[in-house]
């Protein structure tokens, strides 16, 4: 088949890695991906400098305008690029007053597959950065509704695409996953001679570093244990990285945090083999971290929140240690102290993703099923 892949992103994060990773396996699959969106280079390099844009520059009132107004130059593109290509499915990662997609399908009839990675209206307004929220909660239900098939990526998310009034018979969700070579054995040695680790108690992190991702907390906790064996890794960067390092020189723990900084795509895999224990301290309540999937493939124990969206993928005490509010310290020391729990919650992990194919590969198979259907529909 061939896809036309509609999409208003520009960030270099995990939105870009989710965005390369599955056109890249639906390629794989021998389909054709056209791309269209604001920037089409997704060779998933990372830039350390977030691009800012219009957000910066403009106040909320008129960046929303303005984000609604985008859709008419890319409703352009898109039909262009749909008339000069003749795609079989328009698929669509959804963003908050992006409508050239459904206006495409109004058009031409293209079946449509849109992907819901959060509920926008929801977050922004959370953030205090969203002005017209009435309008946005509007924006974003028609988008919805007028999908043939929305795909949240969770089904903590799928409760606010069902609420937004998509019948279930619309609904399938899709949990992000991890590229096929995260499951390769990788060699931690050199790593953790870069890190100076060696012989040491890793704790380990990999993401875009953000306050609310709780990594204070892991900092705190090398302080109270007082354990000099143990480590933390963070692997990435963020906003939230000057605030750790001034937490970890005011708690002389300075010397046990490292920061690697931005991390290419393809070394991901050798960083997280370097773990011990894998942190996710803290989670949205909707999201399907890329992270959790990442410490699964490479066999690692994870301690997260005991939330609904990490429930659907790990089960407490089975395949992962999930703690309850205010747990997070009570639980990382049983996994600190336990090699034996690591070894077994970690290899069970890895078993829980190989079984449910949490993989890139094994999502481009699920879009496939479906956009089959809608195809046979037309």
């Amino acid at each position: 088949m061939k896809f036309l892949y509609s999409h208003r992103t520009r960030a270099a994060d995990g939105q870009r890695v989710h965005i390369a990773s599955l056109t890249e396996a639906l390629k794989a699959r021998g389909h054709d991906i056209v791309m269209c969106g604001p920037d089409n280079d997704t060779s998933g390099k990372l830039d350390a400098a977030a691009r800012r844009g219009l957000t910066a520059l403009l106040p909320a009132p008129f960046y929303e305008c303005a984000e609604y107004g985008y859709s008419f130059p890319a409703y352009r593109r898109v039909q262009a690029q749909a008339s000069s290509s003749k795609p079989d499915i328009l698929y669509e990662r959804y963003n908050l007053f992006y409508h050239a997609g459904v206006w495409l399908k109004r058009k031409t009839g293209l079946p449509l597959l849109m992907e819901v990675n959060a509920p926008l209206a929801e977050e922004r307004a959370a953030h205090g950065n969203l002005f017209f929220k009435d309008w946005a909660q509007r924006s974003e239900a028609a988008i919805w509704r007028s999908a043939d098939m929305v795909l949240p990526v969770t089904e903590a998310l799928a409760d606010y695409v069902r609420a937004a009034g998509v019948p279930e018979s619309r609904i399938e969700v899709i949990q992000n996953g991890v590229e096929e070579r995260f499951l390769t054995p990788q060699d931690p040695a050199p790593v953790r001679a870069r890190y100076g680790l060696e012989g040491k108690l890793v704790l380990g992190f990999a993401g875009f570093v953000r306050d609310w991702h709780g990594l204070d907390r892991a900092v705190r906790f090398l302080a109270e244990t007082g354990r000099d064996d143990l480590r933390l890794l963070i692997v990435g960067d963020g906003p939230a990285r000057a605030g750790l390092e001034k937490l970890a020189h005011e708690l002389g723990v300075a010397d046990r945090v490292a920061f690697t900084g931005v991390v290419q795509r393809e070394e991901m895999p050798a960083h997280v083999a370097a773990f011990d224990i894998a942190l996710q301290p803290a989670v949205v309540p909707y999201a399907s971290p890329l992270k959790l999937f990442e410490y699964m493939a490479q066999g690692k124990p994870i301690v997260a929140p005991s939330a609904p969206n990490i429930r659907e993928v790990l089960t407490g005490g089975e395949d992962g240690l999930l703690f309850g509010e205010g747990e997070f310290e009570t639980a990382l020391s049983m996994l600190v102290g336990d090699a034996g729990l690591r070894a077994r919650l970690g290899a069970a992990a890895r078993e829980t993703l190989k079984k449910r194919d949490y993989t890139w590969a094994g999502n481009a198979r699920r879009v496939e099923a479906i956009a089959e259907k809608l195809k046979a529909r037309v």
